[in-house]
């Protein structure tokens, strides 16, 4: 096996190995008003995760793209600085009796995500179990939705997590994951006859019948999603990928067009039908209607992006307590996007944005370097998922669309979002090693 140095990849990771012990570090100061950094072992143990995946690829020879790792890591050593200094008593887990913080159970998560993405990168070099079973991963998908649906758990008015002993998890996580693997799947095969094949219906061109009901079916799932999770991000979400990826494949405009009359008409019904969507679109529309109740979060939010100015209030400085409460409810996962605004300014909430933007240049470079379509839209829809959940958020945070139950890939405190985002990462780097030996490329 010949052995690639991934020199770019290691220059890129060794900023981490200064900046999140430093914000650990920074973070304990503020917090003890004197010059003591404090513990550092999570910081540390962070960065040990990181140079060990690294190494790792390094010692199976993977030719793949050298800055998804830094990127990603990068992103989420911020969320873990953030979550660390957020009171830690927020969330965690308490296994047989022993309490964890949520800091350290986000480690944990950090530990088991690395090691898939790694495993995914280097053992995943054929694609068929992907490809030749779409069908298979479609029931799969359909299963955990009936899953979610009879045995979920629903929070704040929406059924979007399942409980396992002390693990809570999202199922829409693994779901978004099988959804792209489907239409991949499914895309690859029918491209031609999708792109060229259409009935007339006055300025519309639209598939033959045969063609079209499978594109139905995924919207009929994905508008079943908002019917069991009362929710408009996730099947925004799912949606937004869909046609992202039926564009890429087709280039037919009218596919979308058609699909946007599809989305707003089903999210309409959803406005008329279900309660906890009809509060979060009229909190969007007018928050100050009713600020210290259904209003309050955004309300907050608002708030703590001008506190926050151009340079942010300092890390650790920030999110002052409200009856010794901090002011924004669920900050650790819906809105740790406002709680970085706050502290780091708009200039650090732009650093954010600005690393997700070259993640997903890099994620769709090898989408455009990939050997064969399946290849090719797999990547296109992994990267179009990581991207537009990450707007999806940040515009529901600064009130641009409503709030939404999604998270903050990377960074939002949570094991399955993080598992989910990093196996993304796994199969973008797959996609590109076999990019790299089919062109071959040198070691």
């Amino acid at each position: 096996m010949a052995r690639t140095w991934r020199g770019t990849e290691l220059r890129l990771l060794l900023p981490i190995v200064v900046l999140v012990p430093l914000g650990v570090a920074l973070v304990n100061i503020v917090a003890a008003n004197k010059a003591d950094p404090g513990p550092l072992g999570i910081a540390l143990v962070y960065v040990v995760l990181v140079i060990g995946a690294h190494v790792a690829l390094v010692a199976r020879g993977h030719r793949g793209d050298q800055l998804l790792l830094p990127l990603a890591a990068t992103i989420g050593g911020v969320g873990l600085v953030m979550l660390y200094r957020l009171p830690q008593g927020l969330a965690g887990m308490n296994p047989f009796g022993l309490q964890v913080g949520m800091a350290q159970t986000q480690l944990a998560w950090f530990a088991l995500s690395l090691t898939a993405m790694v495993v995914i990168a280097v053992f995943f070099r054929d694609d068929g179990i992907l490809r030749h079973y779409k069908y298979t991963w479609a029931v799969v998908g359909a299963a955990l939705l009936a899953i979610t649906f009879v045995f979920g758990e629903e929070h704040n008015g929406a059924r979007l997590w399942l409980a396992i002993g002390p693990v809570t998890f999202q199922p829409a996580e693994a779901i978004k994951i099988v959804l792209v693997v489907f239409v991949a799947g499914y895309l690859a095969e029918k491209r031609a006859l999708l792109a060229g094949a259409y009935r007339r219906i006055g300025f519309l061109k639209i598939p033959p019948l045969p063609y079209l009901l499978p594109m139905l079916a995924i919207f009929a799932i994905v508008m079943g999603i908002v019917v069991i999770s009362r929710d408009l991000g996730t099947a925004l979400l799912f949606f937004g990928i869909f046609l992202t990826m039926l564009f890429v494949a087709t280039g037919r405009r009218s596919y979308v067009l058609i699909g946007l009359v599809l989305f707003v008409a089903g999210s309409f019904v959803s406005y008329q039908l279900f309660g906890h969507v009809r509060v979060r679109v009229d909190n969007w529309l007018n928050p100050f209607a009713d600020p210290t109740g259904t209003g309050y979060q955004t309300v907050q939010a608002l708030y703590a992006f001008g506190r926050g100015g151009l340079f942010g209030e300092g890390l650790g400085q920030g999110l002052p307590l409200i009856s010794g409460h901090l002011p924004i409810p669920a900050i650790e996962t819906d809105f740790i996007f406002t709680a970085i605004a706050e502290e780091l300014g708009l200039v650090g909430a732009f650093a954010m944005l600005a690393l997700f933007a070259a993640l997903v240049f890099r994620g769709l470079r090898i989408a455009i370097l990939a050997h064969d379509d399946f290849s090719s839209l797999l990547a296109v829809g992994l990267t179009t998922s990581l991207g537009l959940q990450t707007l999806i958020i940040v515009a529901g945070n600064a009130k641009l669309i409503p709030l939404t139950g999604i998270t903050f890939p990377f960074v939002s405190y949570g094991g399955s979002s993080l598992l989910a985002s990093f196996v993304a990462i796994g199969l973008l780097l797959s996609v590109s090693h076999r990019s790299a030996e089919a062109l071959g490329d040198p070691p």
